[in-house]
């Protein structure tokens, strides 16, 4: 009986045993399900994070490069203010017949700066009125033109590679109404 004893002691050892392991096993499982979790959890926040930062990155260097081309405008604004004054002189020098040879050059060189700068003059007379290449001042009747064509540039406008950095003053033709008397 003694053996029996035994015997039952060590079985219920056995099975204690076992119930701890099996325990301790599925302590284990809950706890390696509970770090995939915050695994997949700390994955997704950092695809979130790197998407934030690409996107932060991204608005960034648009901001810097808003920034840049509008200190260019500005600088192509203020140049072109001082070209459109030469370019005034210069007219006014030739119908007083003075030699402007010189001045010709001149203007060449600052024709050439603004093109090496992608600066292009919007090219307007004879086109329709556009608001977004054109600023209309002064309207003149002509019946032999369409609505809205332009008729003549009052200042040249331009474009520094895709951005309209300063619109044309035009003055665009207007169909005369016909007016009826009925009386």
């Amino acid at each position: 009986m003694a053996e029996n004893n035994e015997e039952i002691t060590t079985n219920s050892e056995l099975d204690a045993e076992k119930t701890d392991k099996d325990a301790e096993f599925a302590e284990l499982k809950s706890q390696l399900e509970t770090e995939k979790e915050k695994v997949v959890s700390l994955e997704k926040k950092i695809q979130y994070l790197l998407a934030d930062f690409d996107n932060l990155k991204k608005r960034s260097e648009i901001d810097v490069q808003n920034r840049v081309n509008s200190i260019v405008d500005d600088m192509i604004l203020k140049f072109l203010a001082i070209y459109d004054d030469f370019i005034r002189a210069k007219d006014a020098l030739l119908k007083q017949g003075a030699n402007i040879q010189g001045l010709d050059a001149i203007v060449k060189n600052m024709d050439l700066f603004l093109a090496d700068y992608g600066v292009k003059p919007i090219d307007c007379l004879g086109e329709l009125f556009n608001p977004k290449l054109h600023e209309a001042i002064s309207i003149k009747e002509d019946p032999s033109l369409e609505d809205n064509t332009v008729t003549a540039e009052l200042r040249k406008g331009y474009i520094l590679k895709d951005r309209i950095i300063r619109p044309s003053l035009v003055e665009i033709s207007k169909i005369p109404t016909r007016e009826t008397n009925n009386g």
